[in-house]
């Protein structure tokens, strides 16, 4: 999301990645859960993660970019409602055709440079079992979605789709809720879906689609 401060802090990204809420100013009672401490020599697994940024996002998604925090105000109601919609979406078909992988909402990742927080994102069994039951997902996962707010810039969200592709996913979504627009990027084309059409997955989750008023509700 645009509407951010930025936190200056001594962290690199590496230290962002073994605690992305370390030293960032945000209320006491989200601090008390320190997403980065292992248990043993055993990291807690992806879905712990998830039920913290559960808590986390009624205030705040933080990433560690252009080496700094930055503390990204809450979704709007619409914003969260077409997050909710996807999030659903794509789990359920992903359970429901067999094709298996995790589906998560702000869950911590790398890109080359900085440290991302995707609105909702989608891993394959085949990285699951590779990389295993890590902190911070080392790559940028497969398929990606953004919902824009109203201070997001165009030109800024896609240039944030380039930075997934060159660090790993196949695929990104900019949902844009006020032009009821929905673009989709991969390395080789950009569509754009809108009122009145089908929305499908290109590379991911194949065989994936959803009508974009349905989406967008």
């Amino acid at each position: 999301m645009k509407d951010s401060t930025a936190v200056p802090s001594s962290f690199s990204l590496e230290e962002w990645i073994n605690n992305p809420l370390k030293d960032a100013e945000i209320s006491e009672d989200i601090l008390e859960v320190d997403w980065m401490q292992n248990s043993g020599d055993k990291a807690e697994p992806f879905d712990n993660i998830n039920d913290t940024y559960e808590e986390a996002d009624e205030a705040y998604e933080i990433e560690w970019v252009n080496e700094e925090f930055g503390e990204q105000k809450a979704l709007t109601l619409k914003q969260r409602r077409i997050l909710g919609n996807l999030y659903y979406h794509w789990r359920s078909y992903k359970d429901n055709s067999g094709q298996g992988g995790e589906v998560y909402n702000h869950v911590p990742c790398r890109t080359k440079i900085q440290g991302r927080s995707p609105d909702v994102a989608y891993i394959t069994p085949q990285l699951a079992e590779h990389f295993g039951d890590l902190e911070v997902f080392p790559q940028s996962f497969p398929l990606i979605a953004e919902v824009a707010s109203p201070a997001d810039l165009a030109e800024e969200l896609i240039a944030k789709s380039h930075e997934y592709l060159r660090s790993g996913s196949e695929e990104v979504w900019l949902i844009f809720p006020e032009n009821r627009w929905i673009i989709i990027i991969t390395e080789n084309q950009k569509l754009i879906f809108g009122s009145g059409d089908i929305v499908y997955t290109q590379r991911l989750l194949n065989g994936f689609s959803v009508e974009v008023d349905e989406l967008l509700g």
